[in-house]
């Protein structure tokens, strides 16, 4: 009989929100794939370092090129914080909602709206 080689989660944690439904579930089950593979296949500098490459390019392209760029990083920041609100206390919510806005509006001024 083969050894259980899964590493149990801490007391506490949970990978799915308890008691969760409708909306906030079925995000929670598709995204339970897609956060797998990027924490356990790919190396762990690729996302950040993505990510600042992509914001870099939101700040420095001033057409609507950085703004596309501005917006991946913009659902990227949103996924996470949309996953991870339950577990925030305010002051964690206000910056992720704080972050979100910056990325708005700099990707707004990136495509001439503001």
């Amino acid at each position: 009989m083969a050894a259980n080689n899964k590493r149990p989660l801490s007391q506490g944690e949970r990978f799915f929100t308890p008691g969760a439904t409708g909306l906030r579930k079925a995000v929670e089950q598709r995204s339970a794939v897609p956060m797998t593979y990027l924490f356990t296949q790919v190396p762990r500098w690729v996302a950040p370092v993505l990510l600042v490459v992509l914001l870099l390019v939101g700040f420095a392209v001033t057409n609507p090129l950085g703004g596309v760029a501005a917006l991946v990083v913009l659902a990227f920041v949103a996924w996470l914080a949309y996953l991870s609100w339950p577990s925030l206390r305010v002051s964690g919510k206000v910056l992720r909602v704080a972050m979100m806005t910056f990325l708005i509006l700099l990707a707004a001024t990136r495509f001439g709206l503001i």
